[in-house]
């Protein structure tokens, strides 16, 4: 009996290429931002609801929480911002990719298939920690906040990341933990496979969305769920 490959499944059904979200997905910035920005407001007796935290995972401007903040708080809102952003970068700089991400990113290439990033972060931003990661070499394609006119929820950087492919949206698959940014790529018509994070694995992810909890099953794993094998 022959077996057949998830990679040669996905060719034969017309992937070529995969895009990646990056916050969240690649690095998990937002797990560690939300428990500075939960610790922030627990100091000053108020409590950040992981909820409404949410809202704004993977989108610009969708949830503000200086909002929840007392009046004194707010007024001062540049040095407190200021001394918050600090302990967050601190906190990044010391974290390591996701487990098995790595691993996953080295192997497109090779399996002949693309690579993109769509996210709704500015470039500045991605290419710091890709750079610092020695990861950015491995992407053909960058779509950023700086690059549309309207982020995720919206389809526009998916669009965007698979005409700068030269492919369609349909040949690509998304790779996203967020729900608004897994909504964006099923918009723009690529197939999407959710992998969440601590801060995105209770959001109400469609059930028939593809959807593994990690990358420790490599590439191959990766491709045979999102495409339905």
């Amino acid at each position: 009996m022959t077996v057949s490959h998830p990679l040669s499944d996905a060719k034969a059904q017309g992937i070529r290429a995969l895009i990646f979200d990056f916050d969240g997905t690649i690095l998990d910035t937002e797990s560690r931002e939300f428990l500075h920005w939960q610790e922030l407001y627990r100091t000053h007796g108020r409590e950040l609801a992981l909820s409404d935290w949410q809202q704004g995972i993977g989108t610009w401007d969708a949830f503000d929480p200086w909002a929840g903040l007392p009046d004194e708080v707010r007024a001062d809102r540049e040095r407190v911002h200021a001394e918050l952003h600090g302990r967050i970068l601190a906190d990044i700089q010391e974290q390591d990719v996701r487990p098995g991400v790595r691993a996953v990113l080295e192997a497109v290439k090779p399996a002949g298939l693309r690579l993109a990033l769509a996210t709704s972060s500015d470039r500045a931003w991605v290419t710091r920690w890709l750079e610092h990661h020695r990861m950015l070499h491995l992407f053909e394609v960058l779509a950023t906040r700086d690059d549309v006119a309207r982020v995720k929820p919206d389809p526009e950087l998916y669009v965007l990341a698979a005409h700068r492919l030269g492919l369609k949206p349909e040949e690509c698959i998304a790779v996203e933990d967020s729900l608004n940014g897994a909504t964006a790529a099923v918009a723009a018509g690529t197939r999407v496979l959710v992998v969440p994070n601590d801060v995105t694995r209770t959001q109400p992810f469609p059930a028939t969305w593809p959807r593994i909890s990690g990358y420790e099953g490599g590439l191959a794993e990766l491709v045979r769920v999102a495409v339905g094998g």
